[in-house]
């Protein structure tokens, strides 16, 4: 036998896989079994406790509900992500003052509750009536809608523009090197070769923040807003039925899985050229 072979022998070889039924996937298919059986029982109870009059009168508010959330949220993503570019652009000047602004801006919207900033513009901008009044801004913070949107586009901008400085930042620095050399200004060279690297880093956390608006806009009914949840809070308040609390849990659930699967289509669409 040669030595070679001897070798080979002594190297301990990898264990195997266990075989059976080990602790672990016992536990797994019994968590499995669990959540199907609250799954069934679940439906069976809607299905038994369905009340077609109910239905008739408060389904209108419930679509009104989900079309007020849509709007507050997809207003405020969309003004958060304009206002995050300079704050980003902020996060990464090397001017000492303005990154110190940035970092300020960044620091107070993460690391205090959205509910507290909602209720700081709700309830302080209205201790400040005479003074918007006279400058003429009082009509749209009397309005608990637009002071919603107010607090929420504030709070995700800082959260976008965490997203794009890091996503910016991933970008190899080569790339900057090689549009220099190339002679692209920097405005060019941010607009036609970083960002759109940057962006496809930047998806999935974007989607993540959509959903997280999603599930949070639910706090907008404590300011008087009759979104899905005010909708929901009204209704129990009317017919004291707790199935109005899991129609708007499972309605939040649809809107959330149908996000994630538009942003798992999305990105696999931008990506395609990857897996080439």
């Amino acid at each position: 036998m040669s030595a070679s072979m001897q070798t080979a022998d002594s190297v301990e070889r990898p264990p195997l896989p266990p075989h059976g039924w080990s602790r672990q996937r016992i536990l797994g298919y019994g968590l499995v079994v669990l959540w199907a059986f609250m799954g069934i029982g679940l439906v069976a109870y809607l299905i038994s406790a369905w009340n077609t009059e109910l239905f008739q009168k408060y389904a209108p508010g419930y679509v009104s509900g989900i079309g007020i959330t849509l709007s507050l949220v997809g207003i405020s993503i969309v003004v958060g992500a304009i206002l995050s570019v300079p704050i980003a652009y902020g996060r990464m000047s090397r001017n000492p003052v303005i990154a110190g602004l940035a970092y300020a801006y960044v620091y107070f919207f993460r690391g205090t509750p959205l509910l507290a900033q909602a209720f700081l513009v709700y309830y302080g901008f209205g201790s400040f009536r005479p003074e918007l009044d006279a400058v003429g801004l009082w009509w749209f913070f009397r309005e608990a809608f637009n002071c919603a949107i107010f607090a929420f586009s504030l709070n995700t901008a800082a959260y976008q523009a965490e997203i794009l400085r890091g996503a910016i930042q991933s970008v190899p620095k080569g790339q900057w090197e090689g549009a220099a050399s190339l002679g692209l200004h920097k405005l060019q060279t941010l607009r036609k070769i970083i960002l759109p690297q940057a962006l496809i880093v930047a998806l999935r956390p974007y989607g993540n923040e959509v959903i997280l608006m999603i599930k949070g806009s639910a706090i907008v009914a404590i300011i008087t807003v009759y979104d899905l949840m005010g909708i929901t809070r009204l209704t129990y308040s009317r017919t004291f039925d707790f199935q109005s609390y899991l129609w708007a849990a499972i309605i939040y659930l649809l809107i959330v899985e149908t996000l994630r699967h538009a942003i798992d289509w999305i990105e696999r669409r931008i990506t395609r050229h990857l897996k080439r």
